[in-house]
């Protein structure tokens, strides 16, 4: 698999190369294929990059004001009537502000209504601590009917962005506010979602992540390996909802050891998620989860706050030798019991 492990990138390059740039380019191409695409907005085109969308069908793309909540009843209505809608608004936004239109107009009713919602996290950075977004995984994950998908970068956003229209219902899509580094070099990787992508492969602990910790926990695994030899395993979860059960079951019984990382609280997100599926299976792992620890998040620009929560590949790798300390138990014998 191509990874680019690198950091040169520059502000120059954010326009061909950011999560948020390729959605509003790829659903522009998807939509003149599909006619029954249309995109929705609550004040925030630009933001959202649904302007490169607007630019080529500007009668298919719907401006509904600083509305969220109407946003999505919008949306619901349009899916009700054949029509697949991309609704686009800030994280927070959408999961607290438009969370009941959201549960009860889309998903209740089991509509295709697609929501890509951007600068989730901590990426918005500056903007403060009430345009974060720390608890979308939670809320989205505990609706039924919903899927949740936290993209790596750019690259996988596309592929996100084409695969979620084979999802018979309502898809919830996070990515970040983009100047986030690419970790693909390439779309030449099988993607599907509800199956996690293996980015490296090692016998010592498992990091299962998604999002921004992709990058950085790939990073942190080939410091671990240069630096004090321990032999990492990264596991990207895209899809956080339906879970891959079976790649946290092989993680568990190959390195006996999990690390989940996470730009979200650790209370509801992917930590308990992978969590859930640990206890639900017995298995005999160590096991900790590292992301924002039930606190909101402070402010400041955003790669400085995730050196703060050690979140970056420093911090990341820090977190794994804390866990490597720990002594795993070789499983009993009970054969002659």
């Amino acid at each position: 698999m191509a990874v680019n492990t690198g950091t040169n990138w520059t502000c120059y390059d954010s326009s061909t190369m950011t999560a948020r740039e390729i959605y509003g380019r790829t659903l522009a191409e998807m939509a003149k294929e599909d006619k029954r695409i249309v995109a929705l907005t609550a004040d925030l085109e630009k933001s959202t990059a649904l302007n490169k969308f607007s630019a080529v069908h500007p009668d298919r793309c719907f401006n509904v004001g600083i509305a969220e909540q109407n946003l999505f009843g919008a949306a619901a209505g349009m899916a009700a009537t054949g029509l697949v809608p991309f609704a686009s608004t800030f994280a927070i936004m959408a999961c607290l502000r438009g969370g009941e239109q959201i549960r009860t107009d889309i998903a209740y009713q089991k509509l295709p209504v697609k929501i890509i919602a951007t600068h989730a996290g901590i990426s918005f950075g500056h903007a403060g601590t009430t345009h974060h977004c720390t608890e979308d995984f939670a809320i989205m994950r505990s609706i039924a009917n919903m899927t949740v998908i936290c993209p790596a970068d750019g690259i996988e956003t596309s592929k996100v962005v084409r695969a979620c229209m084979d999802i018979d219902g309502p898809v919830y899509v996070r990515i970040g506010r983009g100047f986030e580094p690419p970790v693909y070099e390439n779309e030449d990787y099988e993607f599907q979602i509800g199956k996690a992508t293996t980015m490296c492969d090692g016998t010592d602990l498992t990091i299962i992540t998604c999002g921004i910790g992709v990058l950085q926990s790939v990073n942190a695994a080939k410091t671990l390996a240069e630096r004090d030899g321990i032999s990492v395993r990264v596991v990207n979860m895209h899809t956080i909802k339906p879970i891959d059960a079976d790649a946290i079951i092989y993680a568990a019984n190959k390195t006996k050891r999990i690390l989940t990382v996470e730009e979200h609280n650790v209370v509801g997100g992917l930590g308990d998620a992978v969590a859930s599926v640990i206890a639900e299976n017995q298995l005999k792992c160590a096991f900790k989860k590292h992301g924002i620890m039930d606190e909101f998040s402070v402010i400041g620009y955003a790669e400085d706050l995730y050196s703060y929560y050690k979140l970056d590949a420093n911090g990341i790798a820090d977190k794994v030798r804390e866990l490597m300390k720990i002594e795993v138990a070789e499983d009993e014998d009970w054969e002659d019991e």
